[in-house]
């Protein structure tokens, strides 16, 4: 194998412990950080998600309390816990695992979330200074896939950058990361043409599309870094991301593995939020 193999189980554990160490800080002050986690439903993969997510907190120091509602629930029932949530002072963090059921609109959901407590990054106001460089939170795995370039020895700044996939939650906010770190971002999608012509260009290719083999050999050039945030099944049934790992793997500079790459980043980095936004909370930040 040639590229760099970005370890995001390494890097992850460096920054969990670094957001244990805020949170024994913050404690030391009188505060102790806390995540709500409001599950609705009863999705077996978004009950991964929230027990991932508690041990998370149990691990770095940061309380943690859950809100498990049936998959009945009303939007109004809904939208009146969050309003507690809000009111609450000893809650900093707020995060409603979606998908919700059909009976509730999600976006009533993010806009009902105080934007001081939106620790996933979702609500307008968060997405706005994302945008406009103000203060505030980063989006959970965006702001972990910076994290795995730069922790992992890369500069990003004057770098051509090539993002596949333009969703709200990781295409459009990675890409503007990026650009805040001086690279040049091109942002592609299902309708784009000449895609592998554009990726041979790429210093850096992150791939967020969900769909096995988007990322061939013939489509990165020599050296190029490699973001997967892919999470799909191969023929064979086995978890492989967007990129062809072990034909890419001669090629790249450096790639992350799926599992093993992104995905743990996404946890670590909402500890951090939850930190932030406690620090804010208590005019610390």
């Amino acid at each position: 194998m040639k590229a760099q193999l970005i370890d995001g189980k390494r890097i992850s554990a460096e920054i969990k412990a670094e957001a244990a160490e805020e949170a024994v800080a913050l404690k030391a002050k009188g505060i102790t950080p806390c995540l709500a986690v409001v599950l609705v439903g009863d999705d077996s993969a978004s009950q991964v998600y929230v027990n991932n997510k508690k041990k998370a907190c149990e691990a770095v120091g940061i309380r943690s309390v859950s809100h498990v509602l049936s998959g009945g629930t009303t939007e109004e029932a809904l939208l009146e816990l969050i309003a507690k949530l809000n009111a609450d002072k000893d809650i900093h963090g707020i995060l409603v695992q979606m998908p919700v059921p059909k009976q509730i609109d999600e976006r009533k959901v993010i806009l009902a979330i105080d934007p001081k407590k939106d620790v996933d990054c979702f609500h307008p106001v968060n997405v706005g200074n994302l945008h406009t460089g103000g203060e505030g939170f980063l989006p959970c795995t965006p702001a972990g896939i910076i994290e795995l370039i730069k922790r992992s020895g890369h500069s990003i700044e004057g770098k051509q950058c090539v993002v596949i996939g333009r969703s709200n939650i990781v295409g459009k906010p990675v890409a503007m990361l990026l650009m805040q770190e001086n690279g040049t971002v091109t942002i592609c999608h299902s309708r784009t043409r000449n895609l592998a012509e554009i990726c041979r260009g790429a210093d850096i290719i992150v791939s967020a599309v969900g769909k096995v083999n988007t990322v061939t050999a013939d489509m990165v050039k020599e050296g190029a870094i490699l973001i997967d945030v892919g999470m799909n099944r191969n023929e064979a049934g086995k978890l492989c991301g967007d990129v062809d790992f072990e034909n890419v793997k001669e090629i790249a500079g450096a790639i992350t593995p799926v599992p093993g790459g992104v995905g743990p980043m996404t946890i670590a980095m909402l500890m951090k939020n939850c930190n932030i936004a406690a620090k804010i909370q208590n005019g610390l930040k």
